[in-house]
């Protein structure tokens, strides 16, 4: 039986919806939420249908969260850090472009 070599990489703190979650230095924030039990991320802007990581390299956006009060950031290209606060995120939120203008993201 094939087992998973010994992991030392230092643990990391950080929060999830105001649970305090233990994660492994250099995880993406996808991978430690979902080695955490979580499954949803976000809700979709139509439905509020529940979505989850999906892809896992950044092409669906199926897992945007809020990251320390910024939307729309993609948790599987995120790496998780310590003292990180982050929320699921409702719906799809604007991102203000440099010439001020609103756009939606997926």
């Amino acid at each position: 039986m094939l087992r998973i070599a010994r992991d030392d990489r230092p643990d990391v703190l950080f929060e999830f919806e105001g649970e305090t979650l233990t994660a492994k230095a250099g995880d993406t924030l996808a991978a430690a939420l979902l080695a955490s039990g979580h499954r949803t991320f976000r809700a979709t802007p139509v439905s509020g249908a529940p979505r989850g990581p999906l892809c896992m390299m950044g092409v669906c956006f199926d897992c945007l969260v809020e990251i320390d009060g910024a939307a729309n950031r993609q948790a599987c290209m995120t790496e998780v850090l310590d003292g990180m606060r982050v929320r699921c995120q409702d719906g799809a939120n604007d991102i203000s472009t440099a010439d001020g203008t609103a756009e939606a993201t997926p």
